[in-house]
């Protein structure tokens, strides 16, 4: 249930009057579909209002460090971690991707990341910087990520569909190929509008499926997406 300056989740709430990116469709898909594991670290590349590092929480028994470069990001998220139910085991750092220097590699890491690359900039500096690719460029991201994963850990992250190209083969220059994709179609017989993509060290056979969000009917969820997302939305 949203309203204005919350989201209310089954297991947590989200405050949102800080940060300029507020909970959308984009991070709550990708905090119920990354791979988590049996990951023991986690890493929350960007995380705004907190809600995937929530979420992956929820999902597991693992450490999770968020990493963000707004201010008005760090102040939600730092309430957000510590009235869940898992504050001793989330860490925020007001920190970019490039300056963070973890004593750890991690086992899992995820971004709902700053784009789109090809859409004109926001005129709000903060939701700009939240929003586009400037503060943290693909191949800066790629880099990042591959000097903090461990060997047989996965990067998964959401993208506007049709970035995907590009970010598949500047990650296999960096030694991360990808091994899971799912592609997000808003109703039947519409096209893709975004992409969950899952990348690791090791090579393997590629997984590539299709999630239709909602029936024919306006907010009506497809069984699919029920099964994703019904531990964490309120109303399935």
């Amino acid at each position: 249930m949203a309203h204005n300056n919350y989201f209310q989740f089954k297991q947590f709430t989200v405050i949102q009057e800080n940060a300029a990116m507020r909970v959308g469709t984009d991070g709550v898909l990708l905090g119920a579909w990354a791979t988590v594991n049996a990951a023991e670290t986690i890493l929350d590349i960007g995380t705004g209002t907190g809600v995937i590092a929530l979420m992956l929480a929820q999902r597991s028994t693992a450490l999770i460090d968020a990493i963000d470069i707004e201010e008005g990001a760090i102040a939600d998220a730092e309430l957000n971690f510590r009235n869940s139910p898992w504050g001793e085991r989330l860490n925020l750092f007001h920190t970019s991707l490039q300056n963070f220097q973890p004593i750890k590699k991690y086992g899992c890491i995820v971004c709902n990341p700053p784009f789109f690359n090809n859409s004109l900039p926001s005129k709000s500096e903060k939701r700009k910087l939240a929003r586009h690719a400037t503060s943290l460029t693909f191949p800066e991201m790629i880099k990042g990520v591959a000097e903090r994963l461990k060997p047989s850990g996965y990067f998964s992250l959401v993208l506007p569909a049709g970035e995907e190209t590009d970010f598949i083969a500047i990650a296999a220059n960096t030694g991360l190929i990808l091994n899971r994709i799912t592609r997000v179609i808003p109703r039947p017989g519409l096209f893709p509008v975004r992409v969950l993509m899952e990348f690791g060290f090791e090579e393997t056979d590629v997984k590539a499926d299709e999630l239709v969000l909602e029936t024919g009917n306006r907010h009506e969820y497809t069984p699919e997406a029920v099964k994703l997302l019904k531990d964490f939305y309120l109303k399935l």
